[in-house]
């Protein structure tokens, strides 16, 4: 498989898989054709990656017949230019496939309708990853809710539980239960000032006079004179930029055989006019072997036949004639 977002991709939805989906191709590139029609989405489309797993064909002959599927309007190698959530940019090459034949307009009108799309599954490397997240279900246990008692019901908050503590900071300030009621007020807000508990403490046990006659009322001037100032107002948050997504917004065609692009040459039926040139150069494919290499019979220079454990090798044939030419 090739790397994510690279490989085979399909150009479009297909027909139901038929006998005659690749009548039109020579029998070489009809099983070329067939093994890459079965390849899965995502497959390394490079000639020597195919070749490497195709029994019965090489490098080159794949090579030849990958050209000759691009010419029948089954292949197509686009470049993508793609901008992503940072502004950086790059040229990615897309191999499209199409089991059912295209035409060269067909292709065209493909190519040009991936301008501005959305690539982001492509690059989720370089994105915000809560956008792809799924969601999940979360199975939480549900118990009875129990009545609350008394002792739950009404539980001290902080701030008096903090001046129910005086006492055993210091002897001297014994406050009681209403003196705490009383009083919670003033020490919630210097906890909502950022105050804690032990600076609360702190500010009312600290320098006290040897006797202290009413506890409740010193606490009170204490927690109103020496109450902290106000926190400065949170500066509110920027709103965040929104990532952007991976958008396509260039594309060109590019010969499929040396991914040469139209900046550069131009490329008719997806292959350049160099590379068309070396293909149709090879001739057509034949199915067959053809007899003269295949071992049998054949006629010797002076009209004979010899049989197939009689015909002089290639090399044997070559060493008589260096021989003879005296370059042995």
């Amino acid at each position: 498989m090739a790397k994510t977002g690279y490989g085979k991709r399909l150009a479009a939805d297909e027909d139901p898989h038929a006998d005659a989906d690749f009548a039109h191709l020579s029998p070489r590139d009809r099983e070329i054709a067939v093994f890459v029609d079965h390849l899965d989405v995502g497959h390394a489309m490079g000639y020597k990656a195919i070749a490497a797993h195709h029994p019965r064909y090489g490098q080159q002959a794949v090579r030849t017949s990958m050209g000759r599927l691009t010419l029948a309007g089954q292949l197509r190698w686009i470049k993508e230019h793609i901008t992503l959530e940072d502004d950086s940019m790059r040229w990615v090459t897309r191999t499209y496939w199409s089991r059912t034949r295209r035409s060269e307009e067909w292709w065209a009108d493909f190519a040009h309708k991936l301008k501005g799309k959305d690539v982001t599954e492509d690059y989720l490397a370089g994105l915000a990853h809560a956008e792809r997240e799924e969601p999940r279900e979360e199975a939480a246990a549900v118990d009875e809710a129990e009545p609350p008692t008394e002792d739950t019901a009404e539980q001290p908050g902080t701030a008096y539980e903090t001046l129910a503590g005086l006492r055993e900071a210091d002897a001297r300030m014994p406050l009681s239960d209403r003196d705490c009621h009383s009083l919670e007020s003033l020490a919630a807000e210097w906890l909502a000032r950022g105050a804690t508990p032990h600076d609360i403490t702190k500010a009312l046990t600290d320098g006290l006079p040897p006797a202290v006659t009413n506890p409740g009322g010193l606490a009170r001037k204490r927690l109103e004179t020496k109450m902290p100032p106000q926190p400065p107002p949170k500066k509110a948050k920027a709103p965040q930029k929104a990532a952007r997504r991976a958008q396509v917004t260039r594309v060109l065609m590019a010969c499929g055989l040396c991914d040469a692009d139209e900046r550069t040459v131009e490329v008719r039926g997806g292959l350049c006019d160099e590379c068309i040139a070396l293909i149709e150069a090879e001739g057509p494919v034949c199915g067959a072997v053809p007899d003269t290499f295949l071992p049998g019979p054949r006629r010797e220079e002076g009209g004979g036949l010899v049989g197939a454990d009689e015909v002089i090798g290639v090399t044997e044939r070559v060493d008589i004639l260096r021989r003879a030419a005296g370059l042995v």
